[in-house]
């Protein structure tokens, strides 16, 4: 019975999603209006397709169990700091300029912003190598969180998972392009609100309610991290270990505001009344979903008695937490899980296939490049970013390799650290320099890749890829107006053109 549900759930699921992506196929007809919806897309669909864009399986079934399981309830103020930070203030900050300048400027990525605001060809060049090299690991994640749960919910083997999800995305992306992303964005987020209030109020009801599985955490104890044997640490504010759950709370948070998938959400909005509502409902909508799956995760040691972290790692918290639950509910979080995987897995690969065609591939290896070209180019590359995503899941999944793993890892922290910084003053000050977009590349792509081949050479505290990441941010935050300030400023009429657009609606 409970594998009739989940297969016809599934089924009717997959056919909206494809329905979706032909429906829109005739406004995908240019590239302006497969990679950007033509910039029409309002309040709900841009607010709902940031929050699927920024919280897929890693977070629900990865994230929220690890962190869960090392610092308990207090894990929830990394989805509370992913609402305020990497959504209410990202909107507030970046929305509206972000909008105005990549319009004013004619940028349809964060490569072409870079190499038109810096008139810099070689800049965009790098700064397209750096999103390709560091987003397919990233895309490659995506499928990791669902082994588990696709094993526990139907018993059948992980690369049947992979496929069908790679499948179904590469025909309604290829199809409709980003309009049709961000309408299945919204039914998609629309999901995963209601799965994890559903599975918060199963799991708990399961455990006596809130207050019993509240005491229940306050009487755990672990001697073998720090400060864990604290009577009721589990269960405080702050947890055993504040200054890592910073740490965290800061890389995905803050880290969000230089990743190409998720700034470039800005680009399309409509108008500045749809970035108003917009950031509303964004902060609404990553209050509840990461909020509730890292409060859920908080719960993780309340199943202890089942779970084996050293057999099978901390992937196996969430799904065992839910294994006995109703049928009804296990098939609401598959989707919901399926859901957020595969939001995010369309914009990785929308952003990884436009910024490879329109950055890279057009003027430099293909002179004479047409709007038809370039809109077969990109679909191509959508689809073979997804297939080689794809096989990176598998190889690993059926293999030992551990580089692909540690890749993924540092991959949010490298584009986070190369783009933040000087996307960020390159919207709010006209002496920000051609420069130091060279020097913050680095900073964020050499800290990581050495965190990557050999962390012994960076101190202590950066050793793990979360501060190295938090690091490479802040180091950035700072070099950046230094080294602009020592260095040739980008000639007036470039700067005055783009800074323009702020004198208008």
């Amino acid at each position: 019975m409970r594998l009739f549900i989940l297969i016809a759930v599934l089924v009717l699921y997959f056919a909206m999603l494809i329905s979706v992506g032909l429906h829109f196929k005739k406004k995908a007809n240019s590239v302006d209006g497969f990679v950007l919806g033509g910039r029409t897309v309002g309040p709900w669909l841009s607010a709902f397709t940031y929050g699927t864009s920024y919280f897929s399986a890693v977070v629900f079934v990865g994230f929220a169990g690890q962190f869960g399981w090392k610092y308990g309830l207090s894990a929830t103020w990394a989805g509370i700091g992913n609402a305020i930070i990497g959504s209410l203030l990202a909107w507030i900050v970046l929305g509206r300029r972000t909008r105005l300048m990549t319009q004013q400027l004619g940028s349809a990525t964060m490569p072409q912003f870079f190499g038109t605001r810096f008139d810099s060809k070689a800049l965009k060049i790098v700064a397209s190598m750096i999103i390709f090299i560091f987003l397919i690991p990233y895309t490659a994640s995506l499928y990791n969180g669902l082994s588990r749960l696709f094993g526990m919910a139907f018993g059948i083997d992980y690369s049947v998972c992979i496929i069908i999800m790679a499948v179904i995305t590469a025909i309604y992306v290829t199809a409709g392009g980003y309009l049709a992303a961000v309408t299945n964005d919204f039914i998609q987020g629309m999901i995963m609100l209601g799965g994890i209030v559903a599975v918060i109020w199963a799991v708990l009801a399961s455990k006596g309610g809130l207050t019993e599985a509240i005491d229940g955490m306050r009487a755990v104890s672990d001697a073998t991290i720090p400060n864990g044997d604290v009577p009721g640490i589990f269960a405080s504010l702050f947890g055993p270990d504040p200054t890592s759950l910073l740490f965290i709370i800061l890389l995905t948070s803050l880290g969000t505001w230089g990743l190409p998938q998720m700034v470039q959400k800005f680009y399309a909005i409509k108008d500045e009344g749809a970035i108003k509502k917009g950031t509303i409902i964004s902060t609404i909508f990553a209050l509840i979903v990461a909020g509730g799956c890292y409060f859920l995760g908080g719960f993780g040691r309340l199943f202890s008695d089942k779970i084996d972290i050293k057999a099978n790692g901390y992937d196996s918290i969430i799904p065992t937490m839910i294994e006995g639950l109703n049928p009804v509910i296990i098939a609401l979080v598959v989707v919901l899980v399926l859901a957020a995987s595969m939001s995010t897995l369309s914009s990785l690969v929308m952003t990884s296939s436009s910024t490879l065609t329109l950055d890279f591939l057009k003027g430099n290896f293909v002179k004479k490049m047409d709007e038809k070209k370039q809109l077969l180019s990109i679909r191509m590359l959508i689809v073979l970013f997804i297939l080689i995503s794809a096989v990176i899941a598998l190889v690993q999944y059926k293999s030992s390799v551990t580089f692909i793993a540690q890749l993924m890892g540092i991959s949010w922290g490298a584009l986070a650290g190369a783009f933040l910084a000087p996307f960020l003053y390159s919207m709010y000050w006209k002496r920000t320099t051609k420069a130091s977009c060279w020097v913050s590349f680095a900073i964020g792509v050499g800290l990581m890749t050495i965190n990557l081949l050999d962390k012994s050479l960076l101190p202590s505290f950066m050793q793990t890829s979360i501060n190295c990441g938090v690091m490479s941010m802040l180091i950035g935050l700072v070099v950046v107006p230094l080294v602009s300030f020592i260095t040739p400023k980008v000639d007036d009429k470039i700067v005055e053109n783009a800074f323009s657009c702020y004198k208008k609606k």
